[in-house]
C-alpha cells in the first residue's frame, strides 16, 4: 500500500466516522489522502495541516427526532453521529460494544437536546445507528421503510444493528464527486475493494470491483473478482498484482 500510494490516490470509504478511519490512513503513512465516512455522507480533504469537507450530507433534523420518538418506548440503542461528534444516551451493552469495535468512545448525552442544539445550528446527523435486539430493530426496519423510504437509506448491517443515512447518499456517488473534484480519473478506471451489502453500488459501478472472499454472496454476484480473504489479505494481493501489472 505505502508503494501504491505515492503513485496513484488511495481512499478510505466506510460507513465509519473519520475519527474511526484515521489510525488506518496514519498505519499506512497517508494521513493527507482524502477519506470518505458514512457511506458517502462526508467526504474529506486536506488542505495544509486541515481536513476540510467537500461534501457533507445530513439526515434532516426533523426526521431524526420521529426516529427518537419511535423507539422511545422500546429498548434500542439510539447513536447520533456528526463528522467527528458521537453521542449516545448512556454508556450501555451497545455503546460499549461499538466502542470496542471502533476504538472511539462517545459522548453521553440526552438526544433530545442535542437534536435541539442541531436544530439551532441548522445541521444534523451524518448516521444514524439503532442497535437493539431483533425484534425490535425489524419493527423499526418496518416502520422507516414504509413512511421513510422515500429520504433515508436504510441499511441492516447486522441482525442488530440498522445504519441510517440520508437517501442522497451513496459511497459510488461520493467516489465520483471526489475524482471530478480532486483528480483527472474517470470511474472507469478506478478500483474498489468490499464485502458487504453497502459496497455493491461501489464495486459494480468501477473498473474493477474486487470481493474478499468472506464477502456477502451478493456482493461476490456483482463483482468483476473474487481475492482471497480479509484475514488472507485478500486486499493486498490484488494491490501488489495491480502495482506490478
Amino acid at each position: 500500500m505505502k508503494n501504491i500510494k505515492d503513485r496513484i490516490p488511495v481512499v478510505l470509504i466506510s460507513s465509519r466516522m473519520p475519527k474511526a478511519m484515521r489510525h488506518l490512513q496514519v498505519e499506512m503513512d497517508m494521513e493527507r489522502h482524502p477519506l470518505i465516512a458514512y457511506n458517502g455522507g462526508l467526504v474529506l480533504s486536506y488542505d495544509e495541516d486541515e481536513a476540510k469537507a467537500l461534501l457533507s450530507i445530513e439526515i434532516p433534523i426533523n426526521l431524526t427526532q420521529l426516529i427518537l420518538k419511535f423507539i422511545d418506548k422500546s429498548t434500542i440503542h439510539m447513536s447520533l453521529y456528526h463528522a467527528d461528534e458521537w453521542f449516545v444516551p448512556e454508556m450501555d451493552y451497545w455503546a460499549k460494544r461499538e466502542m470496542n469495535n471502533t476504538k472511539i468512545t462517545p459522548a453521553v448525552a440526552k438526544l433530545e437536546s442535542i437534536c435541539e442544539q442541531w436544530q439551532v445550528e441548522n445541521k444534523g446527523p451524518h448516521k444514524i445507528m439503532c442497535m437493539g435486539n431483533e425484534h425490535e430493530i425489524q419493527l423499526l426496519e418496518n416502520w422507516l421503510k414504509m413512511y421513510c423510504a422515500d429520504q433515508l437509506h436504510v441499511y441492516r448491517s447486522k441482525s442488530t444493528y440498522i445504519e441510517i443515512a440520508s437517501k442522497e447518499i451513496s459511497k459510488l456517488s461520493a467516489l465520483s464527486f471526489l475524482l471530478d473534484q480532486k483528480y483527472a480519473i474517470n470511474l472507469s478506471e478506478v478500483a474498489a475493494f468490499g464485502d458487504n451489502y453497502n459496497d455493491m453500488e461501489l464495486l459494480g459501478g468501477v473498473g474493477l470491483g474486487v470481493a474478499v472472499a468472506n464477502a456477502k454472496e451478493e456482493v461476490k454476484a456483482v463483482s468483476d473478482r473474487i481475492t482471497l480473504s480479509n484475514l488472507e489479505d485478500g486486499v493486498a494481493v490484488v494491490l501488489e498484482e495491480l502495482a506490478l501489472s
